[in-house]
């Protein structure tokens, strides 16, 4: 069966099922697949799906029981192909896709697959010059999982190696007669480089999207490039790989136009539960090909057994965003509170208390302001750092161009910007009480006082915390806590761990205090919010009600 059956056949078995057997993000996949044949601006070619394809059906695998074999392609990953080359314009013929997003759990053949798209890039694409770009954040990853497998086919396969005259060295292939070259990049590469393919390997272990953009701002004068990231789900919550996701996801929803992106994302449900041997195989199309079954039921006997394990588990073999290996908030629950409909503007003459922390003058400054109504707690976070703290932590430009926070000039924070935004919230809402740290408040609070603002000292000590931060927790489990996704706020979320002394106070602290990236502001000032409630009888404590036990 050619390519584009067994392509056609995969889409028709997505869409078939029934609802849940197959990954929501799958299945939206294949939908606008189907959608998007009944468009007039684009086309879908048979001959060249079908091409790439049984081209890369004729290059080997390169490692294991299958090593030197063809690579026989499963329907998926005919999907996978058939729609990167297959997708053309309808008005210049060329490609439809110059990016894609595929994140798929460990063992699933998805590095053996880009580095076969790689040389199909550099050899038969019909590219001039063509510069394809395998990278990866470290030397040992783009040497041996990268550049090896394309050497041993290049060196292996004769056929391959013959018809293309590919001359091979150390960290580089090379075809003198069309002056094109692949070879590796570590972090980021440099900035003249002008791929007309490259691949983002592991984004989620990437710290920053320095090699992503250099990548595709080098793509402009190519007619029809491909940047392609193959990743897993990873922990860091606040990173360029998932911020590439959650757009991707918006995409896949209809919320965001990406017409050039193909998506291509395995992951659980919503309502799946983690420990299901059904969800594992779910998420793993592969499973009983390249990933052995009876691993993967190992893997999930251990993660039960072991709450250390349990996230590694969900990562790498659910592909779930999971949060921090020691994070404190239950990272799932807190991105189902998300609301992106949450505006600010419309809790205008509500009751809200505000926390505000001022760790440092030259770093990040988070003001909170939580609301109530009925049970149920919303919150609106707002971020202040000075432009040198943003010029020495890599996770600051990311959110400062989403306007999550508020740069001020110089070296030292501007507390005149925090002091603008208290008063401005306090015509706004009825504020009940502004929460503050002594450390660092000083000069606030004197400017505050006149203007009959109930400032509350609320200090740092595990007596003002401990219970706060339990019913944070509790009332995000219980579906009572809201946010409008600030990314900046998760991903400090994700940072926090909770440090439980020998009477079950629990207090936050950085999941990597050696990393002075690593900041919690933003979540010490919800906590010290939710105090004030619960300071004033406001809140029951959830934490009391459930008999909620944190960790």
């Amino acid at each position: 069966m050619d390519g584009c059956k067994r392509l056609e056949r995969y889409v028709n078995d997505v869409l078939t099922a029934k609802s849940g057997d197959y990954p929501l993000a799958i299945v939206q996949a294949c939908q606008r697949f189907v959608d998007d044949m009944g468009r007039d601006d684009i086309y879908f070619d048979v001959d060249s799906a079908n091409k790439a394809i049984g081209y890369i059906e004729l290059l080997p695998h390169t490692a294991g029981e299958w090593q030197g074999k063809p690579t026989t392609l499963e329907d998926f990953q005919c999907f996978w192909i058939g729609s990167l080359f297959g997708w053309k314009w309808s008005h210049n013929k060329r490609r439809r896709f110059r990016y894609a997003y595929v994140q798929i759990p460990r063992k699933n053949g998805k590095t053996h697959i880009v580095v076969l798209i790689a040389l199909v890039m550099l050899a038969a694409d019909g590219e001039k010059g063509a510069q394809v770009y395998l990278g990866a954040t470290s030397r040992d990853h783009c040497k041996n999982i990268l550049f090896k497998p394309a050497r041993y086919i290049a060196e292996h396969c004769d056929d391959f190696k013959q018809a293309y005259g590919i001359e091979s060295g150390a960290t580089s292939l090379v075809i003198p007669s069309s002056n094109s070259v692949l070879t590796t990049v570590i972090k980021s590469p440099d900035d003249g480089t002008s791929p007309s393919c490259a691949i983002v390997d592991e984004y989620h272990e990437h710290e920053n999207s320095d090699q992503y953009d250099t990548f595709n701002t080098g793509m402009g004068s190519r007619s029809q490039p491909l940047l392609h990231v193959i990743t897993t789900a990873g922990g860091d919550l606040g990173s360029p790989c998932k911020a590439e996701y959650d757009d991707c996801k918006r995409i896949l929803r209809g919320e965001m136009e990406g017409d050039t992106k193909f998506i291509l994302i395995f992951e659980p449900n919503d309502d799946d539960d983690w420990a299901d041997e059904a969800t594992l195989a779910k998420c793993n199309p592969n499973m009983g090909v390249s990933v052995n079954r009876e691993y993967l039921l190992d893997q999930l006997k251990q993660a039960k057994a072991s709450a250390e394990k349990q996230n590694v588990f969900r990562t790498k073999h659910l592909n779930q965003w999971v949060g921090s290996k020691v994070a404190w908030m239950n990272m799932l629950a807190w991105q189902r509170q998300q609301d992106k409909s949450l505006r600010f503007e419309d809790f205008e003459g509500e009751d809200c208390h505000i926390g505000l922390d001022l760790a440092s003058k030259k770093d990040l400054a988070a003001l909170v302001a939580v609301f109530k109504r009925g049970d149920d707690y919303y919150e609106f976070p707002f971020f202040f750092a000075p432009e040198s703290a943003a010029e020495l932590n890599d996770r600051y430009p990311q959110f400062v161009n989403r306007g999550e926070i508020t740069l001020t000039d110089g070296n030292m924070i501007d507390f005149e910007f925090i002091e603008s935004k208290i008063k401005e919230i306090f015509k706004f809402a009825n504020v009940k009480s502004v929460a503050y740290d002594p450390y660092q408040a000083t000069y606030l609070v004197t400017r505050l006082q006149p203007e009959g603002i109930n400032l509350i000292e609320f200090g740092h000590s595990v007596k003002n915390m401990s219970e706060p931060m339990k019913n944070l927790e509790a009332l995000v489990l219980d579906g009572k806590y809201h946010h409008s996704g600030n990314a900046c706020m998760t991903w400090q979320m994700s940072n926090v761990a909770a440090k439980l002394d020998v009477k079950d106070n629990i207090y936050p602290n950085k999941s990597n205090r050696n990393d002075e990236r690593c900041k919690i502001d933003g979540v010490v000032a919800s906590i010290m919010a939710m105090g004030r409630w619960l300071d004033e009888g406001e809140a029951s404590s959830v934490y009391e009600e459930r008999g909620f036990r944190t960790l």
